[in-house]
């Protein structure tokens, strides 16, 4: 195993797109469910209709050609395969970021984002605000290796992802992420790993005042009631892939039906939308998302991450610049002042107008302007 960064390429054999394609074509269906809306999950009608796009519409080549265009590299980090984006911007003294996503997401998430933020004079911004990106895989996702043993939680993949911007040469960067990956920005943050000069997060997530419990203004209630819904009515899959992650896993990785059942329902509930997740979201977005998935054979691998990381530590204090987006539609909103008492040195928070869970993937343009804005204030 070496720890040299190497050139990595993906290609799928025709077999394995011919397999699926037999698996959607033999698809075992249940009857419709009893009511007329989401609340007993996906509806027949609307997984029928998005399984037979990705049948007789969609094409995976397209796909993996920007995977490789773009610059896939591999590495070996503790054992472990680390696959991931690595895009020098043409300006030298452009900033190294690495970005990290999460679940049910992959480093698809930033494919808007890539030419924004490493090309910033083609895109409406200027020389100095370019990146060099780093868009790792996380270990379990997509096209890093799957760990054989546990111990993979959000603070080991920190440490990870430090010696992953040492191995490329990077002395001082920063760090971004949304979901779990705003879990391992956060670890990067707490532990103060070497060479990360401040983070952003579009999840921020922290614990509810005790005052804000005891009297809560109404925009608190608001947030308190979004928390409950989610708890209510949205956290069921967390609590299975916490718990059983193995479970659920015979099912993501068998059968394509479920798992685009499983992660379509994310992408309806969890993006800023007007009642059809294709309102925030292309169809070939979530699919070439979904097949990161099913091609190779992730479903179980990916959701252990959940097993692995809901015993953390208690949250601590993060001394280096943080800064924060919050987006409307976020499944588990946290204010501000929230945030306040872990991160001394909040240096810029956007309260931003329209977005859900996936920031990057459904606002690109208004992601790439909070990160050039939080960023040049930690420079």
């Amino acid at each position: 195993m070496s720890e040299a960064i190497e050139a990595f390429a993906y290609h799928v054999p025709q077999a394995a797109l011919d397999d699926l394609n037999a698996r959607l074509d033999n698809a075992r269906w249940p009857e419709r469910e009893v009511v007329d809306d989401w609340s007993q999950g996906v509806p027949l009608a609307a997984l029928q209709d998005f399984v037979g796009y990705w049948r007789h519409g969609y094409d995976w080549r397209a796909c993996e050609a920007w995977l490789n265009e773009t610059g896939l590299y591999t590495t070996t980090i503790d054992g472990l395969d680390i696959r991931f984006l690595h895009v020098r911007s043409r300006h030298e003294n452009a900033t190294p970021l690495i970005l990290t996503h999460g679940w049910p997401g992959s480093i698809l998430e930033f494919r808007a984002c890539v030419g924004p933020l490493t090309d910033p004079q083609a895109h409406g911004g200027r020389a100095e605000d370019a990146f060099h990106l780093v868009i790792p895989c996380l270990p379990g996702y997509g096209l890093s290796g799957k760990p054989e043993r546990h111990g993979w939680n959000v603070e080991r993949i920190a440490r990870a992802w430090g010696v992953l911007m040492a191995r490329l040469g990077y002395a001082r960067w920063f760090a971004q992420g949304g979901d779990w990956g705003a879990m391992v920005t956060s670890q990067i943050g707490q532990q103060a790993v070497a060479g990360c000069a401040g983070i952003h997060l579009n999840m921020p997530l922290a614990p509810p005042l005790p005052e804000d419990l005891a009297n809560p203004s109404p925009e608190v209630l608001k947030v308190l009631g979004a928390l409950q819904h989610y708890q209510d009515w949205d956290s069921g899959y967390s609590k299975q892939q916490s718990t059983r992650p193995q479970t659920i896993g015979y099912a993501l990785v068998d059968s394509p039906v479920a798992l685009a059942g499983w992660i379509y329902e994310k992408m309806w509930a969890w993006t800023d939308n007007d009642g059809r997740a294709e309102d925030a979201l292309s169809r070939d977005a979530m699919l070439d998302n979904i097949m990161l998935y099913w091609l190779t054979a992730a479903g179980a691998s990916s959701v252990r991450l959940y097993w692995e990381s809901f015993k953390l530590s208690p949250m601590t204090q993060i001394a280096m610049p943080v800064a924060a987006s919050a987006f409307p539609k976020e499944i588990l909103p946290t204010p501000r002042r929230w945030m306040e008492p872990y991160c001394p040195n909040i240096v810029h928070w956007g309260e931003m107008a329209k977005g859900g869970h996936f920031a990057a993937w459904e606002q690109p343009e208004a992601f790439v302007k909070e990160l050039r804005t939080a960023f040049a204030l930690m420079r």
